[in-house]
């Protein structure tokens, strides 16, 4: 017997929660490279199956990096402002890492800027072979939301990326999300079709720079889709006593991002919705020709599953 397909058929985009998603975007486009695709104005249906919540309206700005996509959504009414200097082992982290061709040409655009603030200490850190041996820098845009850059070692570069044209800029690797336990978080997203592949044990002091934690333990997990490419899902464990009982955010709030699912078709949303019952907090509704349901992951994250993307 054949294995049936994953329910999921990519990690179509990334939806941040932005207080001004036009004024955000701008950021975007002259600090990041990306360009600006769409926007829209949404009206309380449309916009309510959005938030998985009711709300009065949404104003959604549409940008592209590479082949990668993030969008950016103003509600309303607007939602609590980010937290300040959320830690990477915070529940609330989830970030974006944009791979570079030139760190040094990423960074001098990047700091030409003004209201970003940066996570990691002493400028971009080289880390060991056993941690990938990338380069790497992290900081938050203007509204808070968690940024890296990635640059690969010369004669490491995947293959994915040495076919991209441009730069500095060439596009999402991947969303990272901080979880509690590796493994609770694996067995939920092997349910819609992730599995893994990669792994490193991430630590010493090039990893304390890049992350601002002193003397971090952590567990990086690669999860991917069958036939996939960027972006793919990392799972961050640090390994400590932390207090990871900060309130979770809500549905509006600025550090409430989604990854937006594309599933397979309409019976593999609801087939999610079915395997993942208690994690659904916005059922299965329809807008036009699409559907669309809201769930939490383990640790809180949003994932929006959307057929007919």
């Amino acid at each position: 017997m054949s294995a049936q397909p994953p329910l999921v058929w990519q990690l179509a985009r990334v939806s941040l929660v932005s207080a001004a998603p036009d004024r955000l975007a701008g950021f975007y486009e002259t600090a990041l490279g990306f360009t600006r695709t769409g926007t829209a104005k949404l009206g309380a249906p449309a916009a309510s199956i959005l938030a998985g919540r009711p709300v009065e309206g949404a104003r959604v700005v549409t940008l592209r990096l590479g082949e990668e996509v993030v969008e950016l959504v103003g509600f309303s009414p607007a939602g609590a402002a980010a937290p300040g200097d959320v830690p990477g082992w915070s529940p609330l982290f989830q970030h974006c890492a944009i791979i570079v061709s030139d760190m040094e040409a990423a960074v001098a655009r990047l700091s030409a800027q003004t209201g970003w603030q940066p996570i990691t200490e002493g400028g971009p850190q080289r880390l060991p072979d056993a941690s990938g041996g990338v380069t790497a820098f992290k900081f938050r845009d203007p509204e808070g939301h968690p940024l890296e850059f990635l640059a690969f070692p010369a004669g490491r570069v995947p293959a994915l990326w040495q076919g991209r044209a441009g730069g500095p800029f060439l596009g999402i690797d991947h969303s990272a999300i901080s979880v509690a336990d590796t493994e609770a978080s694996r067995r939920f997203y092997a349910r819609l079709g992730y599995r893994a592949a990669t792994g490193s044990h991430n630590h010493g002091p090039e990893q304390a720079r890049l992350d601002g934690i002193a003397a971090p333990d952590l567990a990086v997990t690669g999860l991917v889709l069958p036939g996939q490419g960027a972006p793919h899902l990392e799972l961050l464990c640090y390994r400590g006593p932390f207090d990871r009982t900060a309130p979770l955010p809500g549905p509006t709030d600025a550090a409430a991002t989604r990854l937006v699912l594309a599933m397979r078709d309409r019976a593999a949303l609801e087939a999610a919705c079915a395997a993942l019952s208690a994690h659904v907090i916005a059922p299965p509704a329809t807008q036009g020709e699409r559907a669309a349901a809201t769930l939490r992951d383990p640790d809180g994250h949003f994932l929006r599953l959307v057929a007919g993307v």
